[in-house]
C-alpha cells in the first residue's frame, strides 16, 4: 500500500509539471493585452511576428493604444494608414533593442536599435526616462520569455532633418520663424557647423525673430548686417552647447561649455531660463539629426 500511494503522488507530480505553462514570448505578450492592441496589429501586419517570437533577447519599447491614438490625432492619420505604411517595419523595428535591458540598467544617451538611426535616451531629476525628447517610458519589466517591454505614451521616431534645415524650413512655415537666425548663421558662415547627422551632437539655443529686433534695437542697427562680425559670430557661438541636451537632462545650476571658447551657459530650472533668457516652453526638444533646438526669448550677449 505505502509502494502504491507513493507511485501515485508521483504520477500526479509528473501531471502537474507538464500542465506547467510555456512562458510567452514578446509576441503572445503584447497580443493578450488589451493595451498593446493596435501594436499587435501592426507588428502582424509588418511582418515582424516570426522574428520578435524567436530567441532574442530583445527590448520592446512599446507605445500603447492611446500613444499610438495620440500619435494618429497628431498626424492626421487613420489607424489604416498607419496600417498600410511601406515603412510599418522601420517604424516598429526603431523600438526594438537587441539584449534585454531592465528599467534598472536604463541609462542617458544613444541607443542603438534594430534600425541604422538610433534613439536617445533622457533621465529627467524625477528619474523618469524619456526618448527623444518627447515620449515618456510609463511602465516597466513586463517580461517574456524571450525579452522585456517597457510602456511608451507616444510613438518615437527618427528625426530626418539637421539643425540647419529645420531653421531654414521654418522661415517659409505659414507663421514664419528663425529667419533672423538663418540670416546671421548665413553671414557668420556657420550654417555648415549646425549642420550633420547622428554621429554630432549639438544642443542651439535659438532666439526667436522677436529677440533678435529687440537686440537690433538695443544695438542701435538695422539688422545682422550691421552687426560686427566677429561680434556676431561670437554670439552665434555662445548659443551652441557641443552635446546633444533635451530638456529633460537639464540640471538646475548647471554650466554648460559652448562654442565660444571659454563661455558657459547657466540652467535655472524653476525658472526656465538660460542665462537672462526664458525658454520657450512650447518649442523645447525640436529633435534634429545632429542635435536638439531649444527656442529662447532673448538673444543672449556673452561677457
Amino acid at each position: 500500500m505505502a509502494l502504491m500511494v507513493m507511485v501515485g503522488f508521483t504520477s500526479c507530480d509528473d501531471d502537474d509539471d507538464d500542465m506547467t505553462p510555456e512562458p510567452e514570448n514578446l509576441v503572445e505578450v503584447i497580443d493578450g493585452d488589451p493595451d498593446f492592441m493596435i501594436l499587435s496589429s501592426a507588428i502582424a501586419e509588418a511582418g515582424l511576428e516570426g522574428a520578435l517570437s524567436g530567441t532574442g533577447p530583445f527590448t520592446v519599447f512599446a507605445p500603447n493604444d492611446a500613444a499610438i491614438e495620440a500619435y494618429i490625432l497628431n498626424n492626421s492619420l487613420t489607424p489604416a494608414d498607419l496600417l498600410s505604411n511601406a515603412e510599418l517595419a522601420d517604424i516598429l523595428s526603431y523600438h526594438v533593442v537587441s539584449g534585454s535591458v531592465m528599467a534598472a540598467d536604463v541609462t542617458a544617451g544613444s541607443v542603438s536599435n534594430l534600425t541604422s538611426d538610433p534613439f536617445f535616451v533622457s533621465i529627467d531629476p524625477s528619474g523618469s526616462v524619456w526618448i527623444n525628447g518627447n515620449t515618456e517610458v510609463i511602465a516597466t519589466d513586463q517580461m517574456a520569455s524571450n525579452g522585456v517591454i517597457h510602456t511608451l505614451d507616444y510613438i518615437i521616431t527618427p528625426p530626418t532633418q539637421s539643425i540647419a534645415e529645420i531653421a531654414v524650413e521654418s522661415t517659409t512655415a505659414a507663421t514664419p520663424e528663425f529667419t533672423q537666425l538663418v540670416a546671421a548663421l548665413t553671414r557668420a558662415g556657420l550654417v555648415d557647423a549646425v549642420s550633420g547627422g547622428f554621429e554630432d551632437n549639438l544642443t542651439v539655443f535659438a532666439p526667436t525673430d522677436a529677440a533678435f529686433e529687440a537686440l537690433y534695437e538695443t544695438l542701435g542697427v538695422d539688422g545682422v548686417d550691421d552687426i560686427d562680425l566677429d561680434l556676431l559670430t561670437s554670439v552665434l557661438q555662445y548659443h551652441v552647447v557641443p552635446s546633444r541636451a533635451f530638456s529633460q537632462d537639464l540640471r538646475d545650476g548647471a554650466s554648460l561649455p559652448t562654442l565660444l571658447e571659454g563661455e558657459s551657459l547657466t540652467v535655472d530650472l524653476p525658472g526656465l531660463m538660460i542665462n537672462e533668457s526664458s525658454l520657450v516652453p512650447s518649442m523645447l526638444n525640436i529633435h534634429a539629426t545632429n542635435g536638439v533646438i531649444h527656442v529662447i526669448d532673448q538673444v543672449i550677449i556673452p561677457e
